[in-house]
């Protein structure tokens, strides 16, 4: 395994020399999409964008999204046998949720949608925390201040108006924090959204839209949502809005660490539109096959993120060895996995009272004993 700190992979041109790369390509809509690294792991030139990640940080990145991925099918598998109430895949969009977060410093927070597990597990969080939520028997309930990562969001959209009010905070604080919030392009057609968008430029607050636009709300295609697309739409609210390769890791993490400069320097809110795919179902009670072909599924399996960073770190000279040890790995945290969510029993119901407030008010006290005390008549029967 090679340990440098700096890469120099084979120039091949921009984007003109390979009719199916994006970088610098002139779409209908006008608007470009960066891309630094395509399908075959050659670099692409780009006039404002450059790699920042080391082949260290390339192989850490690339470590939490093989293991991410072996999670991932973990979820799916539990959830056909019984053992989750629901799972929602985040398959094919590895790349787009760790070369963002990576751009970001450890106490930027983080406001995630419902499928960042690549994110959380970057962040530090036991990915049972997770899994819990997914068998049914708890809420979110992880440390939000410890991780400075936000409790999954369910409410499609409401986490990019708490993570604008949170952005906002931090400018009346003075701090030097950024903000950023993760969600879909449905999400983006909901009317809270562009609420927060709206907020977050008059404000100008230090706050970066992540939409991972992996093509489909639930089987809705992209035709079927809007006709001007997120990265278009955020000049309306008055802030920059940036197209990039999501399956690009290299590319998401120069894009989201420039918008991450900006806003810490007083530039306001960036949205940037992660053009990905969804590989898997939407949620495992979703069947994609009824609403997209396996041509367009074998085209996009082509651009898998996870194989282009696999191209790039093999031509870098990475050992054989480092793949097989991470597939052990992968292998041992599943097992890991698997073993303590079946071992999960239900918390009591009073637990709820536990995550309303930070100190509980006079009212929930009273609420909770007289829900204690329900309880306890029910005690033997």
């Amino acid at each position: 395994m090679t340990s440098t700190n700096a890469w120099t992979p084979r120039i091949v041109g921009d984007a003109s020399e390979h009719p199916d790369d994006v970088a610098g390509s002139a779409p209908a809509d006008g608007i470009e999409t960066v891309q630094l690294l395509d399908a075959d792991a050659h670099q692409v030139r780009h006039p404002s964008y450059s790699p920042q990640l080391s082949a260290d940080q390339v192989r850490d990145a690339y470590r939490t999204m093989f293991l991410a991925r072996r999670l991932d099918g973990e979820g799916t598998n539990l959830q056909r046998q019984g053992q989750l109430a629901l799972w929602a895949p985040a398959i094919g969009q590895e790349a787009a949720q760790i070369g963002a977060i990576s751009a970001l410093r450890p106490t930027d927070m983080v406001y995630p949608s419902y499928r960042e597990l690549s994110m959380a597990m970057h962040r530090g969080l036991d990915p049972v925390a997770i899994f819990q939520i997914m068998r049914g028997i708890t809420h979110a309930t992880w440390d939000v201040e410890a991780l400075h990562f936000g409790l999954f969001a369910f409410v499609v959209g409401a986490q990019t108006v708490q993570a604008t009010g949170y952005a906002m905070g931090v400018t009346l604080d003075g701090a030097d924090e950024v903000v950023m919030v993760c969600l879909g392009d449905g999400a983006t057609s909901e009317g809270h959204v562009s609420e927060a968008l709206n907020f977050a430029a008059v404000y100008n607050a230090p706050v970066i839209f992540l939409v991972q636009n992996n093509q489909y709300a639930i089987s809705v295609p992209t035709s079927g949502q809007f006709r001007g697309a997120p990265a278009a739409r955020a000049a309306g609210f008055g802030m920059p809005g940036i197209r990039v390769d999501g399956n690009d890791l290299f590319a998401m993490n120069a894009v989201v660490a420039e918008a991450a400069a900006r806003a810490r320097a007083g530039g306001g809110p960036t949205l940037i539109e992660a053009m990905t795919y969804r590989i898997g179902a939407h949620t495992t009670a979703d069947d994609p096959t009824r609403y997209r072909s396996r041509e367009e599924e074998e085209s996009w399996a082509e651009r898998d993120p996870l194989v282009r960073v696999e191209r790039w770190l093999r031509e870098q000279g990475t050992a054989d060895s480092y793949f097989s040890d991470l597939s052990d790995a992968a292998d041992d945290l599943a097992a890991d996995v698997r073993a303590r969510v079946l071992a999960l029993t239900p918390a009591g119901i009073t637990e709820l009272y536990d995550y309303v407030l930070a100190e509980p008010s006079d009212a929930l006290v009273e609420e909770r004993a007289q829900v204690e005390s329900y309880l306890a008549t029910l005690e033997g029967r």
